[in-house]
């Protein structure tokens, strides 16, 4: 009895020292849980919210993702899951009144909307469209529900409420010999035969494309995540009345996608997004406008706001109806958005303002301020969050004066929030927890300006409490002036359990884009940082000209120069932590993926003091690049095109040209189903290394995407990460084998 109250003594000790936290393992990615979807009840007094988790799948070793949607009272702990079960549920608004919740959930393949009463109940299935429902959005009067589907060319082609007439398109299917598009109207009573006549023979390879014998590709943008998407879709809305059996209708039709819907105060209509120019082709259209669509079915449009090389986006409506807030920015080039402001009259815009502020706007909110004091009007408000030096902020914008005031820090990321009122509920994302709710009162102050701005937010879950018996590595800022004169952030994190006079390996880790943006308040790489420091290994990351979040002249740093320049900024903070005492300049390892994937095998082939690197998912020569990769357009974005004078850029830029003089030991990994930046970039790589000779290894990971790393399988997300880890071990682990680099 003695020794057992000594132990329990001994282990409360522990405790209270924090000695009985245990090491990140590569398994707790599967515990990380995703707090997204905020929505404040009309009332102010609940929020509905999703939750992302990982689940063991019935298949060992494999996991699945699930999103189900819970209610929170607001406060700490009054949290409920209000769906479950293996279907996800997502996208959860409430109605007007506070009666009900819509939301999103697959039934046979497809997304169809839900409605849920709030008082008890189930949730009764609203839509049933064969091309799928989501996005639900509730009239003002709660009456009606408006919503998108996407569809394919050939169901467009058949479906005439989407196309009366069942005609085609204005623009040009591009087919070559072909002066219109009347060679999709071909005459059903025709039989394939093979050897028939040319209609028949027509007939005959239309029936091969239709059971999958052959892709035709006549499209720009032919290449998706996963696979060749040869025919063209389309996202249109409808609205439904609340009811069970009710029918949708059309509200947007032809051969243009509709997107970006919202409400109007009045109810007479939304306000969306599609193609400025909707006669010219879809892939070629690069303009934006912003259009209104009324509710009553008629299919009638009225543009708001368009102008030739721009795209105008995000349309947000502020709750009196006056006001109009959206984002704008040159439709080409290296770009990102300004908020707009235009006085709104039905569906007229008018004296356009633009705010001043240097950053990428996004998640446009507004709110009704409380009247300071009595008698006076209530004010809208917008509220949006931007990246920003290594954190996602939360800003609030009063449209009177556009002046921005910074609500939270660069330490953190409020990743969703919703606003009502003075009330705020956000999902916040920081080293010392990857994602919880929260809710902060702007009554108490916390609205006011500060030099360090930061939410006096009360945690309401605990999510991811076990994070707390962890042992964390806590980043620390520096900076650097680059040779431009810009200041470089970056981050060096110690081994988790650092032993005094004990040398570590240490790890720069780069992120891509190249506009990405890393830091303390960015969610993304929380589990892989802190992996790796559980590893042993210091990890120094920082964000070099090119990346976002330090305005629009910082992004536009590394135009025409995506090597020299970025690989001077990272190497200066990798030069910088290997200075700290407890590294081992001799054993210092790259990586990155997608643009970093790039700029692992750019400096490997210019700088020999790594031991090992590993480039993910890269595009190592530019030319091929324009051709295999969904993401082409930065090649005449950022260079030039392989055809013009100035095409010798896109070899200096290329880190293939410089091939022979990596003999750094090399891993390269692609997932075979990437088609955001190609294989093949790959398999250059790794051929040629292979023919010099050079210590260099080829991982393909089956069925995966370029989203491998974030939402891919789960499984090859560990794989990818082990692999990481084992390969540098080689290397530089305590029993390397390794070291001689040809």
């Amino acid at each position: 009895m003695l020794n057992r109250t000594l132990l329990l003594v001994f282990l409360t000790a522990q405790v209270a020292l924090g000695q009985t936290k245990t090491k990140i393992t590569v398994t707790d990615i599967t515990r990380i849980r995703q707090v997204s979807g905020i929505e404040l009840s009309p009332d102010g007094k609940r929020a509905v919210y999703t939750l992302t988790t990982t689940e063991p799948a019935t298949e060992a070793n494999e996991y699945d993702y699930r999103t189900h949607i819970y209610l929170t009272g607001l406060q700490p702990g009054d949290t409920k899951a209000l769906t479950r079960g293996n279907e996800s549920a997502r996208q959860p608004v409430w109605s007007p009144d506070g009666r009900y919740v819509a939301f999103s959930r697959t039934v046979k393949g497809k997304s169809q909307v839900f409605v849920m009463p709030m008082d008890g109940g189930e949730a009764y299935q609203l839509t049933s469209l064969p091309y799928g429902a989501s996005g639900p959005m509730w009239s003002p009067d709660g009456k009606r529900i408006a919503f998108s589907s996407t569809v394919s060319m050939a169901e467009m082609l058949k479906d005439s409420l989407l196309n009366p007439g069942r005609k085609t398109p204005a623009w040009s299917l591009e087919k070559p010999g072909f002066r219109t598009n009347d060679f999709i109207k071909a005459d059903p009573k025709t039989k394939a035969n093979p050897d028939g006549s040319l209609a028949e023979i027509r007939a005959y390879l239309n029936k091969d494309v239709e059971d999958k014998k052959a892709k035709v590709i006549n499209r720009l943008n032919f290449q998706g995540e996963s696979t060749t998407e040869p025919d063209l879709s389309f996202t249109h809305m409808y609205v439904i009345d609340v009811r069970e059996g009710a029918t949708p209708k059309p509200l947007t039709r032809g051969f243009a996608s509709v997107q970006a819907g919202t409400w109007l105060p009045g109810g007479q209509g939304l306000l969306a997004v599609t193609d400025r120019d909707s006669t010219r082709h879809p892939d070629r259209e690069q303009d934006n406008a912003i259009i209104f669509i009324p509710a009553d079915g008629s299919g009638n449009r009225t543009t708001v706001l368009a102008e030739a090389g721009k795209g105008y986006g995000s349309p947000e409506v502020s709750p009196d109806g006056r006001t109009l807030a959206f984002l704008v920015s040159a439709s080409e080039g290296v770009n990102f958005g300004q908020i707009g402001l235009a006085t709104l009259n039905g569906s007229q815009a008018s004296d356009i303002r633009l705010v001043t502020f240097d950053r990428a706007p996004g998640s446009l909110t507004w709110s009704v301020t409380p009247a300071a004091r009595k008698g006076a009007a209530a004010t809208p408000v917008l509220y949006f969050t931007a990246s920003s030096n290594g954190g996602t902020p939360l800003y609030r914008l009063d449209p009177s004066t556009r002046q921005v005031t910074q609500l939270s820090d660069f330490e953190s990321g409020v990743t969703y929030f919703d606003v009502a009122g003075n009330q705020l509920v956000y999902a916040k994302t920081e080293v010392a927890n990857p994602s919880e709710l929260y809710k902060a009162d702007f009554s108490n102050g916390s609205s006011r300006p500060a030099a360090t701005p930061t939410l006096a937010g009360v945690k309401l879950t605990s999510h991811n409490d076990w994070v707390a018996q962890r042992q964390l590595s806590f980043p620390e800022k520096r900076t650097y002036k680059n040779s431009l004169g810009q200041t470089v952030d970056y981050w060096i994190m110690k081994p988790s359990q650092l032993e005094a006079d004990k040398k570590y390996p240490l790890l720069l880790n780069m992120h891509g884009g190249p506009t990405a943006m890393w830091g303390p308040g960015e969610a993304s790489m929380w589990h892989e940082f802190q992996y790796m420091c559980a590893q042993g290994y210091g990890v120094v990351y920082a964000n070099p000209r090119g990346s976002g979040g330090y305005g629009l002249n910082f992004q536009r740093a590394n135009i025409k120069d995506w090597g020299t320049g970025p690989a001077e900024d990272v190497l200066a903070a990798v030069t910088d932590a290997a200075r700290e005492a407890w590294v081992d300049t001799a054993r210092q390892v790259i990586t990155g993926g997608s643009y970093a994937g790039y700029l692992t095998a750019w400096i490997v082939g210019h700088d020999n003091r790594f031991k090992a690197a590993f480039a993910q998912r890269g595009v190592y020569d530019l030319t091929t690049f324009l051709g295999e990769g969904n993401a082409w357009r930065l090649i005449p974005n950022y260079f030039a095109y392989p055809w013009t004078p100035e095409a010798r850029v896109l070899d200096a830029n290329s880190p293939y040209t410089f091939v022979q003089n990596i003999r750094t030991p090399l891993l390269i990994k692609h997932g075979e189903n990437d088609l955001r930046t190609g294989i093949i970039q790959s398999e250059m790589m790794y051929k040629s290394l292979k023919i010099l000779g050079r210590p260099v290894e080829y991982v393909r990971m089956p069925g995966a995407t370029h989203e491998l790393s974030r939402t891919g399988n789960v499984r090859q997300r560990i794989d990818r990460l082990l692999r990481i880890y084992e390969f540098f071990e080689r290397y530089v682990g305590p029993d390397a084998q390794g070291l001689t680099q040809k």
